[in-house]
Formats: C-alpha cells, structure tokens, sequence
C-alpha cells in the first residue's frame, strides 16, 4: 500500500469460508461482458464472460486510504473498488498497522508491510480466485508534503491481497503513491481500471502490466522452477515500451536484511526451520518488515507454515494471545518497533534486536549471543537473544566470504546472490533425506490394479527415517558437522515438517489416482463389461465417470490425453447401452 505519512499493507490470516455461505449482493452490480485479452503473457480464453473486477479481484483484494488526524485518530477514508467488502474488526487492525509507531520515530515517505488476521464472517468480497493462494502483505510509502505546518501529513495508500507478491506490490506503490497524493481519487480510479485488464496472474506467465503510464514486465514463479534462478530474460527488442523488469516479485534482499547479524545466520537458520518462536526487535517498521520476511524466506524452497507478521503493533487482536505468560508462545515470528515489547515479550525464547540497517560498505560487528536476563533495559544493544545452542557447527567459510565482499565492495545483489545460494543449498542438503526416504513409501507401479482401488501409501516411520541417515544423510552433500540427528529429530515435532509432508502425501496420492487413470485407459472396457449384467455395467459407467471428474477437479497429473481416451471409452460402452439406460448416464451428475 502506499500512503502519505507512514502507510502499510495488510494480508489475510485465516482460510476463506465456503462460497455457498457468501453474499452475492456485494458483487459489482455490472453487467456481464467479454474483455479483449489482457496486456502481455497468454491471451485468457476466447470469449470468456468477466465482470467488472473479476481480473482486478485476482491481484488484490482492494485498495484503502487511511487519514491520520491528531483529534480523531485513524479512518479508512476510501475504500476502492467502493463495492469491496471490509469488516469494522478488519477497519481497525488496518487503521493501527497503516502507520509507523509513535516510538519508532520516522519522518517523511517509508514503505513496510504486514499481514492480518482475515475475519471470520468474510464474504464473497474476497473472490473464488484467491480461496488457493498464498497470502499476501502490500508494501506502504509516506510523501512529504512542505505546505504544512507539522512539515508532513499523514496518510496511508493501502494494498490489500492475499498474494505473496511483495517486491512486485512494493514498485508498484512507489508508482501510484506519489500520483494519488497529488491528483487524489481520480487517479486512485484510473490505477484500478489499468488493474482491472491485467491477465491473471498464472504460473510461469511471463506479464507486462501497465499501470499509470508505466510498463512493468514480471514472471509468475512456480514450483518447477529451478531454485536460485530467475527465469525472466530481458529482450531489447520486445521490452522496448517497458520501463521496469522484475526478475522476481515475491522475494527480499537476504544480504541487506540479515547484514546486522549475518554472523549468527546459521542459527537463525536453524530456528525459522524448526518452527521456533522469534521476536524481531527493530527501529522502524520497514526494518522489521524486512527481516521478517528475510527470515521466512531463508529455508526456501521449504514453505513456512507458521504465522508471521512483519509488522506487529499493541492494537493487533492477537496482542494478547502472543503477550500472555501462562502458555509457551505460539510458533510465529513477529516484527515489533514498540520498545513495551522488549518488557511484554520478555519471556520468548528468542529475540533479535537490529539497529538502523546500515550501507553494506560498513563492516558489521562481531555479536555474541546474548542471554534473555540481559534483555531488561528499553535501551539494549542490537543483538540475538537466546539460549538456544545451534546442532550445527558454524560455517566460517561463508562468514568470511561475506566479509570479504564487504571489503572489497562487492555489489549488494552480489551478495545477496551468495548468502541465497548458501542458505538454499543448506536447505536441499537437509530435505533431500527426507525427500528420498518419502518417496519410497509410494506403492510400486506394478501394484496398481485397475479395478481395484489404488493403492495407500505406506506410513511415515521416524525410526525408519532415521536409520536411513546413517548412509543417506546429508553429510553426502554438506560439509558442515554437528549433530543432524538431534535437528532431524526436532524437525520432525514442528509445524513446517506438519505442513511440508499433508503438501507431499497429498502430491503422491494424487500422483496414485493418475496412475491408476492410465491404467483404466489401456483396459479393454468393452470385453469388461461384456461379462457383467448391466446393473453392473451402469455401475462402472457411474464410477468412472466420477472418477474424471475428480481427475478434472484435482487437475490430476496424467499423461496428455488419458482423460480424453478415457472418455471415449466411456462413451462407447454407453453407446452399447439400451436407449433408456443411455439417457440415465448421459445427464450431468448432481454435484
């Protein structure tokens, strides 16, 4: 989001409810209409029928100014597009996040972002389009503004999405933020309308996207990419009306954010992995925004499947849920600029406290950890605060590979590149174990039957598991020593193991149910149901029938043109049916 003054963006917590629940009358009262295709990437499908928004509603969910007035305090001012539904508790979370704290003293334009918790009577507002995505936090920018009196007034241009595209949000607030706070909502209208014919944003479509007069060119990562790459090449040719490229839209500078404690990198590692519970303690809310997205991001390619907030305030609903002392704290990662916290949160396991991120050229500080008793006074040195002792030796390889860019000036992106390629094939080293030992829980292909139920697969055995790192550990592709057991063990206990294996079992019994397609496809299914009754034969139509609507649903990865032969013959075995038996399973099944 952007805003004049401190100005934030705001993501969705929990999972959307039921479409069947929602309530149609906050629709855009438009009329159906087909769009010509969008700007860049893949056409959409020809002649598909959209409303008004529809394309808008898959890239954001809406776009707030929030006003700051000395009297009255915060007020969402405008809520665009105006049909956009936001509840009074959702009003109010965005309304406190939207502006830097009082203690964290920023002046003038500033960008950050943070994620809140979605309500529970959310309604038909947020769109079928988003019920699968990632969440997502938009970014906020502060314009100086000399005709007052205070030197600066304070408002907030807000992007609300449930899509995790930050860096992308980010330049896209440094385009229309200083453009609304001169020309006001016409221009607010006019960026949503550009919004409004973007394709939608599919995976592994290279876009270019016009907003505002500029043309920025991006790439929808997915998850055959390959890790470390950017896979969005610049044509001089075909970029000649494009004024910015992306070469990724979701991730943050590791260097730059881990820079004031890159020495203890390892062990942050080895925390965000396991799930643990951490504080970030920092001057301004772009600061702790930063960090905490660099450290959800630093286990990449594992997905973190616990809560984190970028920027946390004492206003947020879950203020006391995460303060209180009379339970462990929950498995999240929370960026704070309100010194309070360093009293109420005094009793969390880990805290990393950061001072003003400095230019790379600096040499940063050799930090010792510290112990937590030493976190009393509002006034601590920037630090790790834990009493956390790491299972792996530390790498001083990278250590020093990273001080000697800093030595010579090594560029940011440079390093950047260098620490991401560390901590990505520190994460591969750890996973590939897992990986293997998980894939060979799948049943053999040769034990699919095709008229029988596909086969389950086998349990996940920790004992199992274990074993097999004697010889497939990952001191196979790792030089580092320590005790990986102990990690692997702890690992296994968090909500990143939990949220990692539902992800795989679901992708391996998925990959069952296709197999177990191709399998019904080579089958002879005339000769079949030549030796049943036609009970029987309706029976198997009725099941196969369901069965490529779940392939269909699921978009089950199958060989091209399996569902199509399939279906072929299905129909042929129909065909041979009695005509009133014919017109029974030629109706569309009831959902």
């Amino acid at each position: 989001m952007d805003m004049q003054g401190p100005e934030e963006l705001g993501e969705q917590v929990e999972e959307p409810e039921d479409l069947d629940d929602q309530d149609t009358s906050s629709i855009s009262p438009a009329e159906e209409i087909t769009l010509p295709p969008g700007a860049g990437g893949e056409d959409e499908p020809e002649g598909a029928l959209l409303l008004p928004w529809d394309r808008f509603s898959t890239w954001l969910h809406c776009i707030c100014v929030v006003g700051f007035d000395l009297e009255l305090g915060q007020a969402v001012e405008v809520i665009y597009p105006h049909h956009s539904k936001l509840s009074e508790k959702e009003k109010t979370s965005i309304c406190y996040l939207s502006f830097p704290d009082s203690n964290s003293g920023c002046l003038g334009d500033t960008q950050f972002c943070f994620r809140f918790r979605q309500g529970s009577n959310r309604k038909s507002s947020l769109s079928c389009f988003l019920e699968t995505t990632d969440r997502d936090a938009p970014p906020c920018l502060k314009v100086r503004d000399k005709s007052l009196k205070r030197g600066y007034f304070q408002k907030s241009l807000v992007l609300i999405s449930k899509r995790p595209y930050v860096t992308f949000f980010h330049s896209l607030l440094k385009i229309m933020a200083p453009e609304y706070f001169e020309k006001q909502e016409p221009c607010l209208e006019a960026a949503c309308n550009d919004i409004d014919r973007w394709p939608t944003p599919h995976p592994g479509r290279i876009l270019t996207l016009p907003i505002m007069g500029v043309v920025i060119k991006i790439r929808i990562p997915t998850c055959y990419d390959k890790p470390g790459t950017s896979q969005l090449v610049q044509s001089a040719q075909s970029d000649s009306q494009v004024s910015i490229v992306l070469p990724t839209i979701h991730e943050v500078d590791l260097f730059r954010c881990f820079y004031p404690v890159f020495f203890h990198i390892q062990m942050l590692w080895e925390l965000v992995l396991l799930g643990e519970a951490l504080v970030v303690m920092a001057p301004s809310p772009a600061e702790s925004s930063d960090t905490v997205l660099a450290l959800v991001s630093c286990i990449s390619p594992l997905r973190f499947c616990s809560d984190f907030r970028p920027y946390f305030t004492i206003h947020d609903s879950e203020f006391k849920e995460y303060t209180t002392r009379t339970q462990a704290p929950p498995s999240v990662i929370l960026g704070v600029t309100n010194p309070f916290f360093a009293k109420t949160l005094q009793h969390w396991p880990h805290i990393i406290r950061i001072g003003d991120m400095k230019q790379a050229g600096e040499m940063a500080k050799q930090m010792k950890v510290k112990k937590l008793k030493n976190l009393k006074t509002l006034d601590s040195k920037p630090g790790v605060y834990t009493a956390y002792k790491p299972h792996l030796n530390k790498d001083e390889d990278i250590i020093k590979q990273l001080q000697k860019g800093v030595q010579q000036k090594r560029p940011s992106a440079a390093q950047n590149a260098i620490l991401r390629r560390y901590l990505l094939e520190l994460t591969q080293s750890f996973m590939i174990p897992l990986e293997r030992y998980v894939a060979s829980l799948m049943p053999l292909q040769k034990s699919i039957s095709p008229w029988k139920s596909p086969p389950q697969l086998r349990p996940f055995l920790q004992q199992d598991f274990m074993r097999t790192l004697e010889k497939a550990g990952p001191q196979l592709t790792s030089r580092l020593k320590g005790d990986w057991l102990g990690l692997y063990r702890h690992f296994l206990k968090s909500s990143n193991f939990d949220g990692w294996f539902r992800n795989r079992r679901r992708e391996m019994t998925q990959k069952l149910e296709a197999l177990h397609l191709e399998v019904l496809c080579e089958e002879d299914l005339q000769q079949r149901v030549q030796q049943h009754s036609e009970v029987e034969t309706v029976d198997l139509v009725l099941k196969l029938k369901d069965k490529l609507t779940q392939a269909e649903r699921e978009q089950l990865p199958v060989r091209p043109g399996t569902v199509v032969k399939l279906r072929a013959h299905i129909e042929a075995v129909i065909l041979a049916l009695p005509e009133d038996l014919q017109g029974i399973l030629h109706k569309p099944s009831t959902p």
